[in-house]
């Protein structure tokens, strides 16, 4: 009988390896929470409370809507580049609904994010086509579509009551925050106590595993896609409500936004591994910096462009990626024997 002895080099490296993993699930909100405070000591009362609450949370709603869709199709292994686009149709229906009540407005706008995800499902799971491949396709024709139907116009300008959806409040804090908070949390709920979430993991960490245990791969692939754009189409519909209108340019790059946000919550882009609150605290660490710069640019310390912010995306999405990787090699490392 043999006796496997933990060597000291072994221990640290297993140290290592642990320490990445709580910084890849948490990494994300001990960055979040040092930077609230940051800003409630540097700005005080201003950052905290009033105009500034509501409009950060309003103005984050949207982008977490695209976001947690994005989750469950990225824990699958998949990609779906359309979403941005997804929303400016999803405003523009909704906003040429709305002339008949807000609620069939609403619909509407979710409904064309859904039929938009029904068709990138049936491609990716009947046609058997690479997501990536598939959504960048439906990106570049659901922008034509949200052309054609706003009649090649810059803007919708929309009804009145339409925004109402954007002016109700509780708490001081916009209804659409709470919503788009009460649908993580039956979202994470899903994610760890139904079997259709367990699918969502088990796909993402090993499709042909997934198919010899009998799972229903084709079904589960297709729903998150269609789930992926009625999120979409929502957010359209908070962004339409809130703007007064859809320019129709809207929405471009939420998609590399969204997966900035899920990556720097700690899923990893190969699927299998994932939160799906994390990708909100990572919506709320990106808006936040972003909101930052704002108040800084009004103390006129620094003054940083707008267009900054794409950058700042890209360096967060590039940086989490790369210790992503490496994570995964050390944690494969660790885990060979010997």
């Amino acid at each position: 009988m043999t006796t496997s002895v933990a060597t000291p080099r072994g221990r640290s490296r297993g140290r290592r390896v642990q320490a990445g993993l709580l910084l890849q699930r948490q990494g994300a909100l001990i960055a979040l929470v040092i930077l609230v405070v940051f800003g409630v000591v540097r700005y005080g009362e201003r950052f905290a409370t009033g105009y500034n609450l509501s409009s950060f949370t309003g103005d984050t709603a949207k982008y977490g809507l695209v976001a947690l869709g994005m989750t469950y199709v990225i824990m699958t292994g998949g990609i779906d580049l359309s979403v941005g686009s997804v929303a400016a149709l999803g405003g523009v229906v909704a906003i040429k609904v709305s002339e008949h009540g807000l609620l069939p407005g609403l619909l509407a706008g979710i409904a064309a994010g859904a039929a938009v995800g029904v068709v990138n499902g049936v491609l990716i799971t009947r046609l058997k086509l690479q997501p990536f491949i598939v959504t960048l396709a439906t990106l570049l024709a659901v922008r034509g579509l949200a052309l054609t139907l706003a009649d090649t116009r810059a803007a919708v300008a929309a009804p009145g009551g339409f925004q109402k959806l954007a002016h109700w409040s509780l708490l001081g804090i916009p209804v659409a925050a709470w919503l788009v908070l009460l649908a993580y949390l039956v979202g994470a709920a899903a994610l760890h106590y139904t079997g259709w979430g367990r699918q969502v993991l088990s796909i993402g960490g090993n499709v042909d595993a997934s198919r010899l245990m009998g799972l229903p791969v084709a079904r589960t692939t297709f729903s998150v896609y269609v789930l992926s754009g009625a999120l979409a189409g929502c957010a359209g519909v908070f962004l339409g409500s809130q703007n007064g209108s859809v320019d129709t340019a809207a929405g471009q790059g939420w998609e590399l936004s969204a997966i900035a946000a899920v990556v720097v919550g700690g899923t990893l882009l190969t699927g299998g591994v994932g939160s799906v609150m994390s990708t909100l605290v990572g919506v709320l660490l990106l808006q936040l910096i972003f909101n930052l710069i704002v108040f800084e640019n009004g103390k006129n310390v620094i003054n940083i462009s707008s267009y900054w912010e794409s950058v700042i995306r890209g360096a967060f999405l590039l940086v989490v990626v790369l210790l992503q990787a490496r994570l995964v090699r050390r944690r494969t490392l660790v885990s060979r024997p010997g």
